[in-house]
């Protein structure tokens, strides 16, 4: 089977650094119009705030709790062609405060998708393995039109319009990934619920959801963020951690620019690094998406050509 490598991620992902001054303003060199913003203040301990094309400019997720999704017209106002639009909001942009900014590429103005039993409105970059799923939930056994035209190895799910917690697929969570989900915004191990993604693995077209709460509740107004795997660009993966200071290696194949963990088997936070906050060896500090704590240099990790170690 022949395989395209990515030869150059950074046209579909960029992380940025900024430094607020809690003014209306424009955040450029990007490289692209993004799609997905997650912006988090390095120095205080404000919440993570997400913003997508799908939802619009303004309307803010945060990954460190449950809540609905809320409006603030001081926040992220605008995507623009080499980046974004903020205003005065203090976690966004914040006098003085060092911020991050983490950009994802997709597929521009959503399209309807009728591939599954729910009609979704889908952006979706087939070529990097990204999409973004918006759809109305119905309480019931149901499928999902995603977009990729590959088999996602991680979908994470939110409720919009009301408070739930953000669900994970991962496809190397546990022997049985689609009994079992991750919350983003918790330290939890793993759970295991068969509703949640009704004990079905994902298809190339399609997610299931169940008559689940937290991924199809009634009238419930979602949002999906889906992850198929490419080469030179993304790897969804698993590794068993042996307590020492001399850690495991994990594989990639490229050098990673963001890497997301989390320990499945035990009550852990999980740990966000990228190579752009100091970004090198030894200095790779962190921050975590179920925590609002500003950044932190323990639990680093060396980012190699090849993969990191932990």
């Amino acid at each position: 089977m022949a395989y395209t490598t990515i030869d150059d991620p950074t046209i579909y992902f960029n992380t940025v650094l900024f430094s607020g001054n809690e003014t209306a303003r424009s955040i450029t060199g990007i490289g692209f119009q993004p799609d997905w913003v997650w912006i988090k203040d390095r120095s205080q301990s404000y919440n993570h705030h997400l913003f997508d094309s799908v939802r619009g400019a303004t309307k803010r997720l945060k990954s460190d709790v449950a809540d609905a999704e809320s409006t603030n017209a001081q926040t992220l106002t605008a995507f623009g062609s080499d980046g974004f639009s903020l205003g005065t909001d203090n976690a966004t942009n914040g006098n003085g405060s060092n911020v991050v900014s983490w950009n994802w590429l997709a597929g521009g103005s959503a399209s309807s998708n009728t591939d599954g039993d729910i009609t979704s409105s889908v952006s979706a970059n087939t070529t990097a393995g990204f999409s973004i799923v918006s759809y109305t939930g119905t309480g019931s056994t149901d499928t999902i039109g995603h977009g990729l035209g590959a088999k996602p190895s991680v979908i994470l799910v939110k409720k919009r319009n009301g408070s739930a917690n953000w669900y994970m697929y991962h496809h190397k969570n546990t022997s049985a990934p689609e009994t079992d989900f991750l919350t983003l915004n918790s330290t939890a191990a793993t759970s295991d619920n068969a509703n949640n993604w009704n004990d079905t693995e994902p298809a190339s077209s399609v997610f299931s959801v169940g008559a689940s709460g937290t991924t199809n509740p009634s009238s419930g107004t979602m949002i999906a963020y889906c992850f198929a795997e490419k080469q030179g660009y993304s790897k969804f993966g698993s590794y068993t951690g042996n307590g020492n200071a001399d850690g495991p290696f994990i594989y990639t194949g490229f050098k990673p620019a963001w890497v997301l963990q989390k320990n499945i088997s035990a009550t852990q936070g999980w740990q966000l690094q990228d190579n752009k906050r100091e970004g090198y060896n030894g200095d790779n500090d962190l921050l975590q998406p179920h925590d609002s704590a500003a950044e932190s240099g323990v639990n680093r990790i060396d980012i190699l050509s090849n993969g990191f170690k932990v």
